[in-house]
C-alpha cells in the first residue's frame, strides 16, 4: 500500500512526464509556439476551456483528448494523495522528520538506541536523566508517536537496514545499544554498524547464550544477558543480600547520596605521572578509587597509594556527585 507522501511522489512524476509530452505534442501537431504549447496544456490539463476549437486537425483533437484523460487522471492521483497527507496528519510527520533530520545532521558522540521495548524504556529513562544525547529507532509507528514529545529524538525505522543507520548518524555516533528481541536481528545490526563505524561502542541484547559469541564475532563490544545478569543478582540476593542491596542502590540514579563513575585519562592531562595518593582523592575529594582499567583491559582494583596514573587510563570512583565534579574540574577531565 503506498503511502500518501509516496502517492505525491509517483503522482508528480507522471504529471510532469505527461505535461512535457503534451508541450511537445502541441508544438508540432498544432502548429504551435513553445509558449503557446505549454499555455494549450496548462488549460486543458486544469478545465479552464478554450471555447470549440473547430479548426483542429482529427489527430490533435485525439491528441487533446488523451491529454486530458491522462492529465487529469494524474493531477488527482497527485491531489488526492496531498489531501490525504493533510487529513492523515502525515503533513505534519513529514515536517517533523525533516527537522529531526536537521537535528540528526547536527549530533555527535550520540547514543543510538535500537528497540523501544521495557529494557529500551528503561534504559532510555535512565540516559535522559543524566541528559545524554539520544536516538530511539524503533519500527512501531505508535511507540514512536507516543514517546515524541520525550527529551530525545525518536525515529521509526527498521535498524537492521542500514539506510536507517546512516539516518541517525552511525558515523558520528558513540555508542549503539541494541536491545532488539531477536537474536538474529541484533546479530544482523551489530555486523551492519560495525562495519559503517568501526570505532563504535555497541552493547548488544542476547537472549541465548551461544548468540553472545556471535554478536563478539559480529564486532558487539560487549554483550548483556538479561537472564543471566537476572539469575546472578538473585543468587547475591541470597547469599550476600546485604553486598546485593548495596550495589544495587548504589546504581540507582533515584540513590543521590553517592555515585559511582568513571573517565578516561587523556594525553597531556595533568594526572598522568600522579600516584593515588598524590591526588589526596580520599581526604581532599571525599573520593574512593574503586578501579583502574589499563589500556590492555586489565583491571587493577583498589590501587595502592604509589599506584602511577597513566594515558588512557580508566578510572572508576565512588563519592557524592557534586565531589566527582570538582575532581574532574580540578584536573581539567571532562
Amino acid at each position: 500500500m503506498k503511502t500518501p507522501l509516496m502517492r505525491i511522489r509517483y503522482g508528480a512524476i507522471i504529471l510532469v512526464l505527461i505535461v512535457a509530452l503534451a508541450v511537445v505534442g502541441f508544438r508540432y501537431l498544432g502548429d504551435y509556439d513553445w509558449i503557446g504549447a505549454i499555455w494549450m496544456v496548462v488549460i486543458t490539463i486544469s478545465t479552464v476551456g478554450y471555447g470549440e476549437q473547430s479548426n483542429m486537425p482529427p489527430e490533435l483533437k485525439l491528441f487533446t483528448v488523451v491529454v486530458i484523460l491522462f492529465g487529469m487522471s494524474a493531477a488527482a492521483y497527485t491531489f488526492g494523495g496531498l489531501f490525504q497527507l493533510m487529513m492523515a496528519g502525515e503533513l505534519d510527520r513529514a515536517i517533523g522528520r525533516q527537522r529531526m533530520t536537521y537535528d540528526l545532521n547536527k549530533m555527535t558522540d550520540h547514543i543510538i538506541v535500537c528497540g523501544f521495548g521495557r529494557m529500551g524504556q528503561n534504559l532510555v529513562s535512565e540516559l535522559a536523566s543524566q541528559g545524554r544525547p539520544l536516538v530511539v529507532i524503533d519500527t512501531d509507528p505508535n511507540v514512536i508517536q507516543e514517546n515524541s514529545t520525550l527529551p530525545m529524538i525518536c525515529w521509526q525505522g527498521d535498524a537492521t537496514e542500514e539506510s536507517t543507520l546512516e539516518a541517525v548518524g552511525i558515523v558520528r555516533a558513540k555508542t549503539l545499544v541494541i536491545s532488539l528481541p531477536n537474536d538474529a536481528e541484533s546479530v544482523f545490526v551489530t555486523l551492519t554498524a560495525r562495519n559503517l563505524n568501526p570505532d563504535l561502542q555497541i552493547i548488544a541484547r542476547a537472549e541465548k547464550q551461544s548468540t553472545g559469541k556471535k554478536l563478539r564475532q559480529a564486532g558487539a563490544t560487549k554483550v548483556v544477558m538479561p537472564t543471566l545478569v537476572g539469575a546472578r543478582q538473585m543468587f547475591r540476593l541470597i547469599t550476600r543480600p546485604t553486598t546485593a542491596d548495596l550495589m544495587e542502590r548504589v546504581s540507582e540514579s533515584a540513590f543521590v547520596e553517592l555515585d559511582l563513575d568513571e573517565f578516561l585519562i587523556p594525553e597531556g592531562c595533568s594526572l598522568v605521572g600522579m600516584t593515588v595518593e598524590q591526588t589526596d582523592a580520599h581526604r581532599r575529594h571525599k573520593l574512593l578509587v574503586i578501579a583502574v582499567k589499563k589500556t590492555d583491559e586489565h583491571l587493577v582494583f583498589n590501587p595502592e597509594g604509589e599506584y602511577v596514573f597513566e594515558p588512557l587510563d580508566i578510572i572508576m570512583i565512588m563519592g557524592h556527585s557534586e565531589d566527582i565534579a570538582r575532581f574532574r574540574n580540578a584536573y581539567g577531565i571532562a
